[in-house]
C-alpha cells in the first residue's frame, strides 16, 4: 500500500489511472469495523482502492473535541491495508486549507436540521472537505457509512447539484454485539456509559418497531424520549422521525421514513438511526 501525504501526489497518481474503476472511502481516522467494511466493499467493486485518513478541523466546532479525536495513524495504515486499500492519502490541514482559503459549499437546506442546529457549520465543513477530496482521489465511487445519515444525504445531493462524475454509495450501519452503532468515539464511554448507549440503541430499535406496527410517530417519539430520560448523565439534542430523502419531520408515515437521534452520554455524543418501511 502506497500513503501519500501531499496534494500534488495525490493529483499526479488519479491522473494516471485513466479509465479504470477507483474507490474512495473518506475517513478522520481512527479506523474500526465499520470503516473496514466500507474498505472491503471499495475492494469488491472497484481496480483501485484509496483510503483518506484526515482529521478535518473545519467540521469542529470551538467546544468539540478536535484536539483529542483519537489520531492512531500506524493503526490506521495497517487495518487500511489489511482491508483492501491501495493507497492511504493522508494530507495536511495545512495542505487543504493554505493561507488566504475562503472557498466554503454549504448544501443549505439539508444541513439546518437535525444535527445542523447543534453544531453550525459543521456540514460546511464536511462538504467543503468532501468536495476538496473528491476533486484530488477523482473517485468513480466514494462509500459512506448511514450511520452519519444527514452527512450521507449532504454529500449526495452535493454531488448531484454539482454533477460530480462520481457514484455516493451508501452503506449499512455496521453495529457491536450490544447494538451500539459503530463510531470511533466510543472508546470514550466507560463501561458504565457503554450500557446506556445500548439502551439508546434498543431504544431506537423499539420505536422503528412501534411505527411498523402502528404507524404511531408521536407514540414512538415518546417511548424513545422516555427511555433516553431514564438514563443517567444523558443530555438529548434530538430525537426526530423524518423523511429519508429531505430530512423534513413527519407525523405519519406513508412508505419511509428514518428514526434519528443525537445525545450525550456524558461527555460523549452518540449519533444513531433507523430506517422504516411500512406497508408493501
Amino acid at each position: 500500500m502506497r500513503i501519500v501525504r501531499s496534494l500534488s501526489g495525490m493529483q499526479s497518481l488519479s491522473s494516471r489511472w485513466g479509465g479504470r474503476s477507483v474507490g474512495f472511502v473518506p475517513t478522520m481516522g481512527a479506523l474500526h469495523e465499520g470503516h473496514l467494511s466500507l474498505i472491503r466493499r471499495a475492494r469488491r467493486e472497484n481496480r483501485i482502492v484509496v483510503v483518506s485518513v484526515f482529521v478535518n478541523p473545519s467540521q469542529f466546532g470551538p467546544r468539540e473535541d478536535f484536539s483529542k479525536y483519537p489520531r492512531p495513524f500506524a493503526a490506521d495504515t495497517r487495518l487500511a491495508r489489511l482491508a483492501g486499500a491501495d493507497v492511504l492519502f493522508a494530507p495536511s490541514a495545512a495542505a487543504l486549507y493554505p493561507p488566504g482559503f475562503q472557498t466554503w459549499v454549504d448544501v443549505s437546506s439539508l444541513s439546518q436540521p437535525l444535527c445542523g442546529r447543534f453544531r453550525p457549520g459543521h456540514f460546511r465543513g464536511v462538504a467543503t472537505v468532501v468536495l476538496k477530496l473528491l476533486n484530488l482521489v477523482r473517485p468513480s465511487r466514494a462509500y459512506f457509512g448511514e450511520k452519519d445519515f444527514q452527512q450521507w444525504r449532504v454529500v449526495r445531493r452535493l454531488a448531484s447539484d454539482l454533477n460530480l462524475p462520481v457514484r455516493i454509495v451508501a452503506c449499512p450501519i455496521r453495529r457491536a454485539d450490544d447494538g451500539v452503532a459503530l463510531s470511533s468515539r466510543n472508546v470514550y464511554l466507560s463501561p458504565a456509559q457503554r450500557f446506556q448507549a445500548a439502551r439508546m440503541a434498543r431504544a431506537l430499535r423499539m420505536a422503528a418497531g412501534l411505527i411498523k406496527s402502528r404507524g404511531s410517530v408521536s407514540v414512538a417519539l415518546r417511548n424513545v424520549k422516555r427511555v433516553l430520560r431514564s438514563i443517567p448523565d444523558c443530555r438529548i439534542d434530538y430525537v426526530e422521525v423524518a423523511d429519508p430523502e429531505t430530512l423534513a419531520p413527519v407525523s405519519v408515515v406513508k412508505r419511509k421514513a428514518v428514526i434519528l437521534a443525537a445525545v450525550r452520554i456524558g461527555p460523549v455524543r452518540l449519533i444513531d438511526n433507523r430506517l422504516v418501511t411500512v406497508g408493501r
